[in-house]
């Protein structure tokens, strides 16, 4: 992260210093500097935005391996935009108190601490058909809905599970992007100098089921992981090339880098690792009926002997279709099914040792989600839910906001996870269902 600040630094400050100042024409200076006096004042040298925010919840049940409060947090965020003549800079943090954690020092990979910058940035075109942004930024991209088979950037899923805000499901990297168009066709390109891994359940927060203790674990135990994190090195690229055919948005996907979530572990210290990882893929959206279709796939290269290694990840395929469509006024329903398919599945159960857990070959899950909105749109209620039906578990997601006024929003939701079996993925977090209620203020 240093590094990048560096070269935000030398990237910005020579052009503040040596910009110039456009000039009015005569008579219309004195115009626009009287306006600013009369309507405005005299006002920052750059634009301001943020919030404030008060979040807490509770658990449904108690957890031996956690707290009791799921959350309990104020949020100050700020964000600062300032354009010169030839580029824009970002720059976006919030500063957090939460008691349910103990330790607040920062720690910018992890987002733990009173502190975590979102965006660091400049932006700017180098030529006509370019844009660049170089530095912290938060990165997306795919037609899930909150399922990712392309999208292979950094995911904060404490966040996601204790009920903060939809925007935290997504974490910073710390990076270069250069959008390139080609006519009809446009390409993304992003090098992430060091590795950025996800924001992973790793029991300071949540609660999970540990295959190798054949437990739950928790904040007495917290995973410990060997990030792959040398400079230039341990790097990651992520390609996609897009274009679309009259309604239907199409793209192509590359990614070069690491699983973004542990899929290893390290014997010799009982740390979990970050197996190398290829991911080539596709997908394509537009309308279909009355709503709005989706597909998308990945091929998932695993580290090589990944297979018969039953401590690494197996590669995988993945399939998404989803449809979305307004069945009622004001009312959204969008539907999604989901495939992971392990390859090479006859290696991987030979490498099992005698009385592990088999995963199946394919995991299915459905989602829902249902939207309405009410009250002249002042009032959101919304509904998520996720179903396997081979691992006989799933995630119900709930939330009410309703809007007090245009910057006071108050909100409540929760988080229940089911399911009946302790080493399936929802079905180990059923112990950290919660629910909680925020107050938010924009400025």
């Amino acid at each position: 992260m240093s590094r990048v600040i560096t070269v935000i630094i030398l990237l910005v400050f020579p052009r503040i210093l040596f910009a110039q100042e456009v000039k009015l024409p005569e008579g219309l200076g004195d115009l626009a500097t009287m306006t600013q006096t009369e309507d405005s004042g005299p006002g920052l040298p750059f634009d301001l935005s943020g919030f404030v925010e008060s979040r807490i919840g509770t658990r449904l049940q108690r957890d031996a391996h956690e707290k009791d409060t799921s959350i309990g947090e104020m949020r100050l965020q700020i964000g600062i935009e300032k354009d010169f003549e030839a580029l824009t800079v970002n720059f976006v943090t919030d500063f957090i108190y939460d008691p349910v954690l103990n330790n607040h020092t920062i720690d910018l990979e992890t987002g733990q601490g009173f502190a975590d910058i979102r965006e660091a940035n400049v932006v700017f075109s180098p030529f006509d058909f370019m844009d660049v942004k170089i530095g912290r930024q938060v990165l997306t991209w795919g037609t899930g809905d909150l399922v990712f088979i392309n999208d292979l950037f950094p995911k904060d899923w404490n966040s996601f599970f204790i009920g903060r805000d939809n925007e935290y499901l997504k974490g910073p990297s710390d990076a270069l992007k250069a959008a390139v168009f080609f006519g009809d066709y446009n390409l993304d390109i992003v090098y992430t100098p060091r590795f950025d891994s996800d924001r992973f359940i790793d029991g300071r927060r949540i609660s999970f089921f540990d295959r190798g203790l054949g437990a739950l674990r928790g904040r007495e135990n917290p995973v410990v992981a060997n990030r792959p994190d040398r400079w230039f090195q341990d790097d990651e690229l992520a390609l996609r090339l897009y274009r679309s055919f009259g309604a239907y948005e199409t793209a192509l996907y590359y990614y070069n880098g690491f699983w973004k979530s542990p899929a290893g572990v390290d014997l010799n210290n009982g740390q979990v690792t970050f197996p190398k990882l290829q991911v080539f893929g596709a997908s394509v959206r537009g309308p279909v009926i009355k709503g709005i279709g989706s597909a998308e796939v990945g091929y998932y290269k695993s580290a090589d002997g990944a297979a018969s290694n039953p401590l690494i990840k197996n590669g995988e395929f993945r399939l998404l279709l989803g449809y979305e469509q307004e069945i009622a006024t004001e009312l959204t329903a969008s539907v999604q099914y989901y495939l992971e398919r392990k390859l090479d599945y006859g290696q991987y159960l030979a490498s099992l040792p005698p009385g592990a857990i088999r995963d199946s070959k394919n995991r299915h899950i459905f989602t829902l989600r249902l939207r309405k909105l009410l009250m002249n749109q002042d009032m959101t209620v919304g509904l998520f839910n996720f179903y396997s039906p081979t691992d006989r578990d799933g995630y119900l997601r709930v939330n009410i906001s309703y809007k007090i006024s245009d910057s006071l929003t108050v909100s409540a939701g929760g988080n229940i996870f089911y399911g009946s079996r302790i080493s399936s993925f929802f079905g180990q977090l059923k112990d950290n269902s919660n629910i909680f209620t925020a107050l938010h203020y924009d400025f």
